[in-house]
């Protein structure tokens, strides 16, 4: 049996190049160690199980009973929380230090306590809530009582003493006199409860209310309370029952209330007597729930890992498949193949910690399933590996282009964020957050934090290309450094000056040689700046666009390579690459050729710069077959042969598109066509049951292929046919509009050039210009406001949209050409990943 995923003598090395080796392993765990094997493997963390039930419904499977029990200790964690939260209290999670999964006669200790805790603290809370309401009832209570002294004269009282039959305490025995109710009511319903005793009365009640100033809290949802006291002054026993439905039905509180002050007075003072006894229990009984809370808070996140990592377990053995006899769990899993060590001395240990008689096992096989894909990377690679992952994840074995990335990307970024000053705080943000790494890991400040803090190293590696090309650009907040002396040569004098005030620099006669790195400072006052950084920045953004491209296409031949395709190379690299560098690498060559042909010291006539053509019409006229006129002394070519090159070059490149077209598809039918006819070879997988006294070795087919692998000789012809149609066409239209997407790199270096020499004129400039004692306050507050559009606009907003087009770039002009991105990703059983809990806004 041979493997579909052949590998060459390098396999194990640059894992970050190609992704990992991976073996698809079978285990055969005994039952009494199954759950400490799978414990040691969550700690090692290097094998992603693979589902051995998937027709198995999940409430089905062995282990459903022991993920419940874990689910209601979950839920009994989550409630402790809630009540920590209430108090308060905020339950952290670990970072390090966890503990190691309990043993299954462990766990029954903390449910118990669990139980205990859960129970004690519900009962703490129910009796809190009945405190509480009784203590409301009493406040309101007083607050009644309190009130109504003046809702009352002397004379009303004495009235209501002679009537004390018809009060409401009496209402069978009132013979019709006048009585009256009292209670509280919330706030928002007493004009409807006004308007309702009006109607049901006719008109033949008096109401007085006042509102309640005392803050009052409902003691179930702790929300604050607002409300009235009020006073019914009705007459007649049927109009006060009638009272007394609309008060039940509007929830409001009726309070006794006698009518004598003196009688009011002395039952305030035993009531406030109550509540000091009240508030006294209420009081205990916080201290004993605080003491209660507090110490679940201390043993929370340490049961909360625990249940988590056991929760986990019992998840993975739903996954293994169990024999007939129950003496034995099979399960397979992806592991990467220098790791296949780690895994055994795993199995090993699980086995030795229950003292198993029978150890356990695994077997490597032999499959044409596709592998996961694992990058091994470290803190500074991981970032740049994620902007890869999240286009799409690399098929296994497959070029990684993250590993170019790490120079590539920050690069492209700089050459459209090009400032020294801009570079330098952009790396002083990425530099502190690498350096105090350790503290800021720490950190939860949501979700954004969490992006940038991952990008520690990306945002470093920006601002310090961002600082070298701004030192090529000779800028630095929109301002020249002479560096080493200009190369221009002062030709104008006072008179010349002050006619014509705009410096104009002509090569032809101010210039005396070549700055010797980057762009001469003298250029920052030149009027046609503008007009030669455009130049200069377009033409260097396309050599730069087809550089990348061109090396996009060459990094396709290490996948053909790399998985056996070398007829591929002919059919698909080569006409790829020489239609791309006959059309667009010919420009770049014209580019140069230029530079290096027309001077403004020569003294021939068509080698000086105004008989040089532009680059842009060559090209166009090269496509057209057409010649363009030469100016007088001019030659109407650069070189000789030029019109006969370029004919042969468009009619190669010509050739190029049915060559891409047709290759492929006639390669492969001509293989299908000469492929010998022979039997199937299947994949034997070998299970073994064990049994008393003896094993049974069963042998079964596996399945040939499984969901998401690819292979074209799966696919018809047709369909083969259609997709290198589509690709042909998308290759070429795409080879033009990306060598013009590339032109981003200019317009944005552009922008950012004049949005930062923008603010240097326009703020900054203010402050600089102005004097006396009043220049001296109006200088630091024009510098703040300059700092601080500089870095919310230039740096933050530029550098995000620098960031975005970058990320563009890479993602459809580069990695299109070779990247196919339709894998999937390798994801071990690890405690560590489900225990670190990244907090998100």
């Amino acid at each position: 049996m041979s493997k579909w995923w052949s590998c060459g003598s390098n396999q194990e090395s640059n894992s970050i190049f190609r992704s990992e080796v991976m073996s698809l392993v079978q285990m055969y765990l005994q039952p009494e160690a199954a759950y400490d094997t799978i414990a040691a493997l969550g700690e090692v963390g290097c094998v992603q199980f693979r589902d051995m039930n998937e027709k198995i419904n999940a409430q089905q499977r062995k282990f459903v009973g022991e993920v419940r029990r874990c689910d209601e200790l979950e839920r009994r964690i989550r409630y402790v929380t809630s009540e920590l939260s209430k108090e308060g209290h905020k339950v952290l999670d670990l970072i390090d230090d966890f503990p190691p999964a309990p043993q299954p006669r462990e766990i029954i200790d903390l449910e118990t306590h669990l139980e205990k805790t859960e129970t004690e603290i519900m009962e703490l809370a129910a009796n809190n809530v009945n405190l509480q309401t009784s203590y409301l009832e009493l406040t309101e209570m007083i607050q009644v009582l309190e009130r109504t002294d003046q809702f009352f004269s002397d004379q009303e009282s004495h009235n209501f003493d002679l009537n004390k039959k018809g009060t409401h305490q009496d209402p069978e025995q009132s013979n019709g006199r006048l009585g009256f109710v009292a209670g509280v009511i919330n706030r928002e319903r007493e004009y409807a409860f006004e308007r309702m005793l009006w109607r049901i009365s006719r008109g033949n009640v008096f109401v007085r209310r006042c509102e309640v100033d005392v803050p009052l809290t409902d003691p179930k949802t702790g929300s604050v309370l607002h409300k009235s006291v009020f006073v019914v002054f009705f007459q007649g026993d049927q109009l006060q029952g009638r009272i007394r439905k609309v008060c039940t039905g509007f929830h409001a509180h009726m309070y006794p209330c006698p009518s004598s002050h003196a009688e009011r007075q002395e039952m305030v003072k035993n009531v406030k007597i109550r509540l000091e006894d009240l508030q006294a229990i209420i009081n205990q009984t916080s201290d004993h729930r605080t003491c209660v809370l507090q110490a679940a808070l201390k043993q929370l996140p340490k049961w909360s890992a625990m249940i988590k990592k056991m929760k986990a377990i019992y998840h993975t053995l739903n996954l293994f498949n169990v024999d007939m006899g129950s003496k034995c769990l099979i399960g397979e899993g992806w592991v990467p193949k220098r790791e296949l060590e780690q895994v055994e001395v795993a199995l090993a240990a699980g086995s030795a910690s229950v003292g198993s008689t029978v150890p356990s096992f695994i077997n490597v096989l032999d499959t044409k399933k596709e592998p996961p894909t694992y990058f091994r990377t470290n803190k500074f690679t991981r970032g740049f590996q994620n902007l890869i992952d999240a286009y799409g994840i690399a098929g296994y074995r497959e070029v990684n282009p993250g590993l170019y990335t790490c120079i590539t990307f920050p690069f492209l970024f700089a050459v459209m964020f090009g400032d020294m000053g801009h570079g330098t705080i952009l790396f002083l943000l990425g530099l502190w957050m690498v350096l105090d790494e350790k503290r800021l890991s720490k950190k939860r400040g949501g979700e954004i934090w969490t992006i940038f803090f991952a990008g520690r190293y990306i945002i470093m590696l920006m601002g310090l290309f961002a600082m070298y090309t701004g030192f090529h650009y000779n800028d630095i907040f929109s301002k020249s450094f002479n560096v080493f002396g200009s190369r221009w040569v002062n030709v104008y004098n006072r008179t010349t000056v002050l006619t014509n005030p705009t410096l104009t620099l002509n090569p032809t006669v101010a210039a005396r040689g070549v700055y010797p790195m980057g762009i001469d400072p003298v250029w920052q006052s030149a009027s046609n700046k503008i007009i030669f950084l455009n130049t200069y920045k377009m033409k260097l953004s396309i050599i730069f666009g087809v550089l990348h491209m061109v090396f996009g296409v060459c990094m396709s031949v290490e996948n053909f390579v790399f998985f056996k395709k070398y007829a591929y190379i002919i059919l698909q690299f080569v006409p790829q690459v020489l239609f791309l560098l006959l059309m667009f690498g010919y420009m770049c060559f014209m580019m140069f050729y230029k530079w290096v042909k027309y001077s403004p010291t020569t003294d021939v006539v068509a080698d000086s710069p105004g008989c040089a053509p532009s680059v842009l019409i060559m090209f166009i006229d090269m496509v057209l077959f057409k010649t363009e006129t030469a100016s007088p002394g001019c030659d109407a070519s650069m070189f000789p042969i030029q019109r006969q090159l370029e004919t042969i070059f468009l009619v190669i490149a010509l050739i190029c598109i049915p060559w891409i077209l047709l290759g492929k598809p006639l390669y492969i039918k001509f293989k299908r066509r000469n492929r010998p006819v022979g039997p199937v070879e299947d994949n034997i997988v070998e299970k073994i049951e064990i049994t008393t006294g003896k094993e049974i070795i069963i042998t079964e087919v596996a399945e040939a292929h499984e969901s998401g692998g690819h292979s074209e000789d799966d696919e018809p012809m047709s369909e083969i046919w259609i997709h290198q149609a589509i690709h042909t066409i998308e290759y070429i239209l795409s080879t033009i509009s990306h060598t013009a997407s590339y032109l981003r790199l200019w317009a944005l270096s552009l922008a950012h050039a004049q949005l930062s020499e923008v603010l240097w004129t326009m703020v900054l400039a203010m402050g600089l210009q102005t004097t006396g004692y009043t220049g001296c306050i109006w200088i630091f507050l024009i510098f703040a406001v300059w700092e601080f559009f500089t870095i919310a606009i230039m740096v933050m907003m530029e550098g995000l949209s620098a960031f975005l087009h970058t990320l563009r770039l890479h993602w459809v002009e580069f990695m299109s050409k070779f990247y196919e991105g339709a894998g999937y990703p390798f994801t071990p059983f690890c405690f560590r990943d489900i225990l670190v809990v990244i907090e998100d806004d």
